[in-house]
């Protein structure tokens, strides 16, 4: 399995035109030889992985017969998964570092044909464990105290016994597999490749490039107009796609609400939560705890108009700094020391490991022509480091980036070399809790040293959106997505008109009255990515709850608490992920931790509301 977590938002930038990769200096790129040297080598393996799959099926009917065949069908599993995503990550990376090279397009459809095979061929493993009786089950792991390592695995295969076919259907189902990744796969080709923005003006009046990766340092500029135009350019060239871009995204809906029904799920939203055994309540709490508690967003909003001096908030009004004409820019290398210093009361044997994260190839940092938008962190069994894709741009937003992937990234490095392959990887539940947790102690190192307080307004307003944008706006695309599903199970089709009318209601009900919805705006669905991964952005709201109460443990200094948080990193899925942010310290059954956040904002808020009078910054 490849531990990959993506970051929604895009690094903001801007130049008069974009470098070729083969500019960018190699420091700044990531060594894809540590996972294969070359692309010969990924060849001769991915010919290697093909001859292989033939050692799998020889386990077919013999599983029953003795606990050594049981674990030896897992191991030999283990081990071809094991090569598989070192291909899959290698051909990702080279795909996404400038995915215009046919070549690597080639190399990524390559390992996802094969891998539709390869769980066609063991595909029979876990219909045949689950017709073995489970009493027979305890006997062979007493009787073998290797098969034993796979105990949890077992335990919760036998909690979803009522949703795994027979053999024949699950090899059906995994013939599907490659089918099933169209919607996305389409999606991305348009949205990496593909699409092309027209050129606007900067501040200067001087004619600019807007890329994706741009486009956040524009809707961040002192100068409306120019917000403006960047906006208008940025969603018009969307809005002309959206008819097809709604059949993308009505293709991805249909495909999770076939695998739910096929798997016997009364909805997608169950099929999704079931996979770590999480609760629906969580989902549910997590929707009405935030509806209750809009009040504060409200009066951010509100705030927001009286700083900017505005009739009404726009759309383009929404992340400009409300310190005029201010922009805190950061080179790289002074970011790397900024987050140094804030991830020191993790202890010293994990700023370690973010030092040699920053000297030995795991970032490519900078934007280039055909690169991936956006920022990710991905990792696999085997390899002796994550990798980091960002598209740095020198703004205090893209050191909060780094911060945040180099969270996903030490969370994959202590569970990969902790935990045997089978619990290697860990859910997206808790993913975004190492991720935002680092986050939240930068966020409190630079509020504690800094004494300027136009750049402390600042830091307040950073902080502010960041909550926002992680538990407010990831809240409102969780419903969204609740919404199109239910809409479609229901039997109603998925139309670019509904999906519109769908983003206006919420986007109007969750910013309330100062805010003004553009038309434009009501196609925001077509450019987010994390609509096509099934139910995945709700964990970004909790998992920011969840840091959130966690860092305020480790910044008080109680050491335990830290410890329990670095324990919490090195186990993996050894547990569903309930029970292992319960044993760190936090339980998300209960809607405490989320409200704890939305308290913290309201804070923030009064303190930045203070601070703005106190310098008769308000117009």
């Amino acid at each position: 399995m490849v531990c990959m977590v993506w970051s929604y938002g895009l690094s903001a930038g801007q130049s008069a035109q974009l470098k070729n990769r083969s500019q960018i200096d190699p420091k700044y790129q990531w060594k894809t030889e540590d996972i294969f040297p070359d692309d010969e080598t990924w060849e001769k393996e991915f010919d290697s992985f093909k001859k292989r799959l033939i050692d799998i099926t020889s386990f077919q009917g013999t599983l029953a017969e003795s606990a050594s065949n049981l674990r030896l069908c897992l191991q030999t599993r283990d081990a071809l998964n094991i090569l598989h995503d070192k291909l899959s990550l290698y051909a990702n990376l080279k795909f996404d570092q400038d995915t215009r090279v046919a070549k690597y397009q080639a190399y990524r459809d390559q390992i996802s044909t094969l891998a539709v095979q390869f769980n066609q061929k063991k595909s029979f493993i876990e219909p045949e464990i689950l017709a073995i009786p489970y009493e027979k089950i305890e006997q062979f792991l007493k009787m073998d105290l290797e098969l034993n390592q796979y105990r949890h695995y077992l335990e919760n295969l036998f909690r979803s016994k009522a949703h795994v076919l027979s053999p024949a259907e699950e090899e059906l189902l995994a013939l599907a597999g490659d089918l099933s990744r169209s919607p996305y796969q389409i999606f991305s080709m348009f949205n990496n490749a593909d699409i092309k923005f027209p050129t606007i003006s900067d501040e200067k009046g001087q004619p600019v490039e807007l890329t994706k990766g741009n486009y956040m340092i524009f809707s961040k500029s002192p100068d409306r107009q120019v917000r403006e135009e960047a906006f208008t350019a940025m969603y018009k060239t969307y809005h002309d796609w959206t008819n097809t871009l709604s059949a993308s995204l009505a293709g991805a809906v249909k495909r999770n609400v076939f695998y739910a029904r096929a798997r016997k799920y009364p909805t997608a939203l169950q099929a999704a939560l079931d996979q770590d055994n999480i609760p629906l309540t969580v989902y549910d709490n997590l929707l009405n705890t935030v509806n209750n508690n809009l009040t504060p967003l409200h009066n951010y909003i509100q705030f927001r108009k009286e700083m900017l001096g505005v009739q009404k908030v726009q759309p383009w009004d929404l992340f400009v700094p409300l310190v005029k004409d201010y922009r805190w820019e950061v080179s790289y290398e002074e970011g790397i020391e900024l987050i140094q210093q804030a991830l020191q009361p993790l202890g010293e044997g994990y700023l370690n490991i973010v030092k040699k994260g920053f000297t030995s190839g795991w970032f490519d940092v900078f934007e280039n022509q055909g690169k991936r938008s956006g920022a990710y962190s991905a990792a696999t069994y085997g390899v002796s480091h994550p990798f980091m894709l960002l598209n740095y741009q020198g703004l205090l937003n893209d050191v909060f980036t780094v911060a945040h992937e180099m969270g996903h990234s030490l969370h994959s490095y202590y569970s990969l070399n902790t935990q045997p392959y089978i619990y290697s990887d860990y859910t997206i539940f808790v993913a975004e809790v190492a991720s935002t947790l680092n986050e939240a102690l930068l966020m409190d190192y630079l509020l504690k040293n800094t004494f300027d307080q136009q750049k402390k307004l600042y830091l307040l307003n950073e902080y502010i959106d960041q909550l926002r944008g992680t538990l407010y706006i990831q809240t409102i695309f969780a419903e969204f997505e609740k919404e199109i599903h239910t809409r479609y199970e229901s039997g109603e089709a998925l139309t670019a008109e509904f999906l519109n009318q769908t983003t206006r209601k919420l986007y109007s009900r969750y910013y309330g009255p100062d805010f003004e919805m553009n038309s434009l705006y009501d196609i925001n669905w077509c450019r987010i990515p994390h609509f096509y991964y099934n139910f995945y952005v709700y964990q970004y709201a909790t998992g920011i709850s969840a840091a959130t109460t966690l860092a305020q443990k480790i910044l008080s200094g109680d050491k335990k608490a830290r410890d329990a948080y670095l324990h919490f990193l090195s186990r993996g899925s050894s547990d569903y992920s309930i029970n292992i942010l319960k044993d760190a310290g936090v339980d998300m059954t209960s809607p405490e931790p989320i409200e704890a956040t939305l308290r913290l904002f309201s804070k923030l808020l009064n303190e930045m509301k203070i601070l703005a009078k106190q310098n008769d910054l308000q117009k």
